[in-house]
């Protein structure tokens, strides 16, 4: 018995040499097995190595730091509006990371490992900087798989971003949801032109070579879907309206104080930024503007004829909705206020697709979403859409294709108040139009009676390097007749 012990101890101190040369065992772990350690015979023997086996393989897999990705659009450094974990929380791959807001759009970051969130680099409205760290992850994968995955080729790309395709003898970058996105719709991406990073293509450039190609209105993407809303959701949105033309977002419950006693200082972020970079190169069109009043008294009726029906489709119909598609309707008589001109003034381009912009005031700043192709989209059409990024607009999920790609754009000022503006061009777009509040005034009737009339104001702005005074007149005046007599709009409604 007694040399069965001993052979059984000698064959396990040599199992444990070996062990610990690998650094694949831990002997502070071993020390709670030392009653194993008398063994009667070599089964039991088996039996721990197995046991010893096993514990060896589930130690934990190596930190990675998760780097901020190249979100597209040229930017390279984002605010973090919300952490949705914290230290020690565990996370899988395309679980929610936070959400980061650039000077265009909000985004929310995904996990690309399974593990457990070690730090946290940045606290809440922090400036994170795009290539940099952003949390450190304890991952379950592969050492090695780890290790291949987390290479950054570019500061400002990581290799998951930044994934390659061959056709035809040359590369194409794309990410995977792009090339997913691509291949719903059946485009190949060598017929792409990327405008991102080295020629990468982004989700923007899939969806305007597709409108080219077919005029077709693609779906947002999963994060930022919104279905068409219920009637809980209709009866939000219209506390968000008024009963003109209301797009702006509900107070902020706590007001920031005016007056403090003493100056405060703070940096320019997120849209606030981007509203200099705009506005400073807007300084440089030269502007024309052009003002007019518009009688709304026939639209108002049939607005009212026509709410009820919509009501029954989930849609709030506004004014909103009718002024869209009567400048969508004017472009296509005027293809010179849907163009762009090139920074040099050697060229101009005239846009297909009418993406007519819409002012919000929001708890974020002013925000510029657009609708995308309105030259294909009816009265209803327009006004879901329009819901669906007001609704999106006070939640401040606005994405990125939302806000950029416009073509012509509706300031709706009269809803705060006022009649007359002065409304500044959104470059590259080359026309605005700044819309004023509905009065109920005195107007000379056809019989010559003095009648009550809901006028509007309307003030345009055109850049004047290729607009001139003629053409925005004659435009403004197709406009109003839409509005004025909407059973016009029929006549040329595809």
């Amino acid at each position: 018995m007694a040399a069965v012990t001993r052979g059984s101890f000698t064959a396990l101190r040599r199992l444990l040499t070996q062990q610990y040369r690998r650094r694949c065992f831990r002997p502070q772990g071993f020390r709670s097995e030392r009653p194993l350690l008398l063994l009667s015979n070599n089964r039991c023997l088996q039996t721990l190595q197995r046991r010893t086996l096993h514990t060896t393989m589930v130690s934990r897999g190596p930190v990675v730091q998760f780097k901020l990705s190249d979100i597209g659009e040229g930017i390279m450094e984002v605010t973090v509006k919300e952490w949705y974990v914290k230290e020690g929380d565990r996370v899988s791959q395309f679980d929610s990371i936070c959400e980061v807001q650039s000077d265009k759009a909000s985004v929310t970051i995904t996990s690309r490992y399974d593990g457990v969130i070690k730090k946290l680099y940045y606290d809440v409205d922090a400036t994170a900087l795009v290539g940099k760290p952003l949390v450190d992850i304890e991952t379950e994968s592969n050492p090695e798989v780890i290790q291949e995955e987390d290479v950054v080729e570019t500061p400002a790309m990581a290799r998951e971003e930044h994934t390659h395709q061959e056709i035809k003898g040359h590369k194409t970058q794309a990410t995977p949801a792009v090339r997913r996105l691509a291949m719903e719709n059946n485009i190949k991406l060598s017929e792409v032109v990327g405008t991102g990073k080295d020629g990468r293509i982004l989700k923007e450039d899939i969806l305007n070579f597709l409108a080219k190609q077919t005029g077709a209105i693609l779906p947002p993407t999963p994060v930022q879907e919104i279905h068409t809303p219920g009637p809980a959701q209709v009866s939000a949105a219209a506390r968000l309206a008024s009963t003109s033309v209301a797009i702006k977002a509900p107070p902020t419950t706590t007001a920031r104080a005016i007056f403090t006693g003493k100056d405060i200082t703070e940096p320019l972020t997120g849209f606030h930024k981007a509203m200099v970079k705009t506005m400073t190169a807007a300084l440089k069109i030269p502007h024309f503007g052009y003002c007019d009043e518009v009688d709304l008294s026939r639209l108002v009726t049939l607005r009212e004829e026509l709410k009820p029906a919509a009501g029954h489709r989930g849609v709030k119909l506004s004014y909103m909705p009718f002024f869209i598609k009567a400048v969508s309707l004017g472009l296509l008589h005027y293809p010179i206020l849907n163009a762009s001109i090139d920074e040099g003034c050697q060229n101009i381009t005239y846009k297909a697709s009418h993406n007519i912009g819409v002012a919000m005031d929001t708890s974020q700043g002013l925000l510029v979403p657009n609708l995308k192709n309105v030259q294909l989209l009816s009265v209803f059409d327009i006004a879901l859409e329009l819901n669906r990024l007001q609704v999106l607009g006070s939640k401040g999920q606005l994405g990125t294709s939302d806000l950029t790609g416009g073509t012509f754009t509706l300031s709706n000022i009269g809803t705060i108040g006022g009649t007359y503006a002065k409304p500044v061009i959104l470059p590259p777009e080359v026309a605005i139009g700044a819309l004023g509040k509905i009065q109920v005034l005195p107007r000379f009737g056809s019989n010559g009676q003095v009648v009550p009339a809901h006028i509007m104001k309307v003030s345009w702005s055109a850049d004047h390097r290729i607009i001139d005074g003629a053409t925005m007149c004659r435009f403004s005046n197709l406009w109003s007749e839409y509005l004025q007599n909407p059973a016009r709009m029929v006549l040329d409604l595809k």
